[in-house]
C-alpha cells in the first residue's frame, strides 16, 4: 500500500502495521485503549495526561477543564487486528490525517513500551494510505475493513469458514467490540467515535450492509466485483 497525497474532503483508507509482524496489543485492556485513543487523539489539542484526567470518568468523557474538542478527521470506520489496524478517514482540515496518525502511533508506542518494557516503535514505519476515489470503491473498502478483517478472526475457520457459515459468522462479528461493524449492522446504536458521513448514506440500513458483505468475493481480492482492490495496499 502506498502513501498518497490528499486534500480536505478526501476519503482515505489507512493501514498501520506492527513491526516485524508483532502484535500491537496483547490483551483486552490494550484493545480497549486503542478504541479510546480513536476518540481522544482525534483532537487539535494535545493532552498527554488524558488517561489521568479521565480515570474517574466514563470511557469517552471529555474533561470539562480542557478546551472544546475539535476533531482532526472524521472516522467513518475502523477495525483493530492483532498486528495492525485499518481506518477509513475523511480529511476535514489540512494535515488532519497525518497529525491524527502521528498522535495515535506515538501514544500506542509509548504505552506499549512502558507496560511491556520494550524499546523503539512498535510499528513498521509510517502508516500507509490510499485515497478512495468513488462511492463504489468506498462501499467495497467499508466492507473490506469491517467485515473481511473481522471474519479473519472468526473462530470456526477464519475468513473461509465465515463465508461458508455467513449468518453465524455475522452474529459473531457484530459482537467483536474493536471494530465499527456493529455500528453499521444494528449491533450498536450510537458511537462517539464515528461520523459515518458518505458511508452511512451508502449503507442506509443494516440489511443493505449485510447483503453487500455477503456478496463480496473476499477470498479473491482480484475478482472484478471487488473493484480492483489490491491486497498489497491493505
Amino acid at each position: 500500500m502506498r502513501v498518497e497525497s490528499f486534500t480536505v474532503d478526501s476519503f482515505v483508507h489507512v493501514v498501520k502495521r506492527g513491526g516485524r509482524g508483532m502484535d500491537i496489543t496483547k490483551n483486552k485492556s490494550d484493545q480497549w485503549r486503542f478504541v479510546r485513543l480513536l476518540f481522544y487523539m482525534n483532537n487539535e489539542f494535545a493532552d498527554e495526561n488524558w488517561e489521568r484526567r479521565t480515570k474517574k470518568q466514563g470511557m469517552f468523557s471529555w474533561p470539562v477543564d480542557l478546551p472544546t474538542r475539535r476533531p482532526l478527521v472524521k472516522i467513518l470506520a475502523y477495525c483493530l487486528m492483532p498486528n495492525h489496524f485499518h481506518l477509513i478517514l475523511k480529511e476535514i482540515k489540512d494535515g488532519g490525517v497525518s497529525l491524527f496518525m502521528k498522535k495515535l502511533g506515538e501514544s500506542m508506542t509509548r504505552y506499549f513500551n512502558e507496560k511491556y518494557q520494550e524499546k523503539g516503535s512498535i510499528f513498521q514505519g509510517a502508516y500507509k494510505s490510499r485515497t478512495i476515489d468513488s462511492d463504489e470503491y468506498l462501499r467495497y473498502v467499508g466492507a473490506y475493513v469491517m467485515a473481511k478483517n473481522t471474519f479473519e478472526l472468526y473462530p470456526k475457520g477464519g475468513l473461509e469458514g465465515a463465508m461458508k457459515n455467513f449468518d453465524d459468522a455475522w452474529k459473531w462479528a457484530i459482537d467483536y467490540p474493536f471494530c465499527s461493524l456493529a455500528d453499521y449492522s444494528g449491533g450498536r446504536e450510537y458511537s462517539v467515535i464515528l461520523d459515518k458521513d458518505l458511508l452511512g448514506e451508502i449503507f442506509t440500513s443494516a440489511k443493505k450492509f449485510k447483503d453487500f458483505c455477503q456478496n463480496c468475493k473476499f477470498t479473491d481480492v482480484r475478482h472484478p466485483s471487488n473493484l480492483r482492490i489490491d491486497i498489497g495496499l491493505v
